[in-house]
C-alpha cells in the first residue's frame, strides 16, 4: 500500500475517535487553539496561528467560533492596536482543561495497537516530517 493512503486512513481513524470522544463538540482546530492558549497564555492572534500551524484565514474562523461560544475573548493589543490579543475566558480555561484530559484518552485509543517503542518511533518520525 502507498504511504499516502496509509497516512490518510490513520488520520481518518484518529479523527473518528476524536469526534466520538471529544467534549463540547470541539473540532480538532478548536481543541488545538484552546490547548495552545492554555499552554502559552494570552498572545496575538497571528502568533497563535503560527504556533499551531494555521494560516490567517483558518485561525480567524476558529477564533470567531470560539468567541461565539464564550470560550475565548479578544482585545486590541495595547502596544499595537492593529493586533488582536487572544485569551481564554474562565469557561474556556475549564473547557481546555477538560479537553486536554480527554485528548489523553483519545490518544490512548488511537495508539493502543503500538508498543511503547513503536509509539516513540512514530513520534520521532512525525516530528521529522513536521520540522521541514
Amino acid at each position: 500500500m502507498h504511504q499516502e493512503f496509509l497516512l490518510r486512513v490513520a488520520l481518518r481513524t484518529h479523527t473518528s475517535i476524536f469526534v466520538a470522544k471529544m467534549i463540547e463538540e470541539l473540532t480538532p482546530p478548536q481543541f488545538s487553539t484552546l490547548a495552545k492558549l492554555r499552554e502559552v497564555g494570552s498572545c496575538s492572534q497571528n502568533h497563535l496561528g503560527r504556533l499551531i500551524h494555521y494560516d490567517s484565514a483558518t485561525i480567524t474562523g476558529v477564533i470567531n467560533r470560539l468567541k461565539s461560544r464564550g470560550l475565548i475573548k479578544s482585545s486590541k493589543d495595547p502596544l499595537d492596536p492593529r493586533r488582536r490579543q487572544i485569551e481564554l475566558t474562565d469557561k474556556g480555561r475549564r473547557t481546555a482543561d477538560a479537553a486536554i484530559e480527554t485528548i489523553g484518552e483519545i490518544s490512548g485509543e488511537t495508539f493502543a495497537p503500538l508498543t511503547r517503542e513503536e509509539f516513540r518511533t512514530l513520534t520521532e518520525i512525525l516530528k521529522k516530517i513536521i520540522r521541514r
